[in-house]
């Protein structure tokens, strides 16, 4: 780990007095090696931070041997101190030095369906869609609704939702799978609990490059926006509808009043859907003897319970409750998915200690 850190802080160097050449603004490599910079700089920092502590327990379990008496507890107990901070902060280069997630950076195609429960499901499904409208304000992520299947009570069926901004799937990936909602309904007269549940799916932006669509594999259909009625259903054929023939996938967007615009969002969402198809097909055989603690992102695999009567979010990869039902409605998902990913990178450290 040492010498691959060492290698690391000297690309940093190299890198740091290059770009400080006179003329380096002028090559056009510059905004390359910037980027590349940036992006070594916190595991650099962390590495000196290390080193300096490391040095600091050498000095004081070096000069512990030349004292005696109560200056030499006390250095001991210094170095005992700095020994312990040494470990946390090994745990934490190993954890950087973890290979990264390609699509971590990336934006991500958001997926809700109501699934078991009837209407009940669907005014989950749409509690769910206000939820992570609210996260995506939170984190200033772009939100561009593609398709919003709504019912007649004010359910929702299906949500499609395209999700921009840097690190937007790297928030969002943990969120695939079953959500399941425990509460008493409105028009339930006698008290009784009911369960419904909902899927939904993070798919990674596929960039331009990583998706092939060929004229001769879509169909593409125009059609009258239809929804729960009113001012919202648009008179004319502007909505889209794409059948990707190769794959059976199919893809409508009828949101916007404009033709163009649907077809440019239902295109984005048909390219994330082909990326996680041919992704998913190449690492089915390795997903088949691998399940990790945060789950495998199946979307059939319950992960979340929304138990209103206590007030209780349990998310079951990882055996967190937390009872703030309101607030995490609102959006106020961090502390939920900062512990999912600290779990995700203790299994990963764990298969590579």
């Amino acid at each position: 780990m040492r010498r691959r850190l060492e290698e690391i802080a000297a690309r940093y160097d190299a890198l740091t007095e290059a770009l400080s050449a006179p003329d380096a603004y002028l090559g056009e490599d510059y905004a390359k090696l910037s980027k590349e910079r940036a992006e070594l700089e916190e595991i650099v920092e962390a590495y000196r931070a290390y080193r300096k502590a490391e040095a600091e327990m050498e000095d004081a379990l070096a000069e512990a041997e030349r004292e005696t008496g109560e200056l030499r507890d006390l250095l001991l107990e210094e170095g005992r101190t700095l020994r312990e901070e040494l470990k946390t902060r090994e745990r934490e280069l190993k954890a950087m030095l973890l290979p990264k997630d390609v699509h971590d950076d990336r934006g991500c195609t958001l997926e809700i369906r109501a699934g078991a429960g009837g209407e009940e499901a669907a005014l989950f499904a749409y509690e769910l869609y206000r939820m992570y409208m609210g996260y995506c304000e939170r984190r200033r992520f772009t939100w561009e609704v593609v398709d919003l299947n709504e019912t007649e009570l004010g359910g929702v069926k299906e949500a499609i939702v395209l999700i921009g901004g840097k690190g937007a799937y790297k928030r969002l990936k943990y969120e695939s799978g079953v959500h399941r909602v425990q509460r008493v309904p409105e028009t339930e007269s006698q008290g009784r609990i009911h369960t419904s549940t909902c899927t939904v799916a993070v798919l990674p932006e596929a960039e331009a490059v990583e998706v092939e669509i060929k004229d001769e594999d879509i169909r593409v259909d125009l059609f009258r926006s239809s929804g729960a009625g009113g001012q919202k259903v648009n008179k004319t054929e502007t909505a889209i509808r794409i059948t990707h023939f190769p794959t059976g996938i199919v893809v409508t967007c009828q949101d916007e009043r404009s033709q163009l615009k649907n077809k440019d969002k239902a295109f984005r969402v048909l390219k994330s859907r082909l990326y996680d198809y041919y992704q998913s097909r190449a690492a089915g055989a390795e997903a088949a003897n691998r399940k990790s603690l945060v789950g495998t992102g199946d979307r059939s695999e319950r992960i979340r319970t929304y138990n209103f009567p206590q007030s209780r979010i349990t998310d079951h990869r990882i055996g967190l409750s937390v009872h703030n039902m309101q607030e995490f409605l609102a959006g106020d998902l961090d502390e939920m998915i900062d512990a999912l990913a600290r779990a995700d990178t203790e299994r990963r450290l764990a298969g590579e200690d």
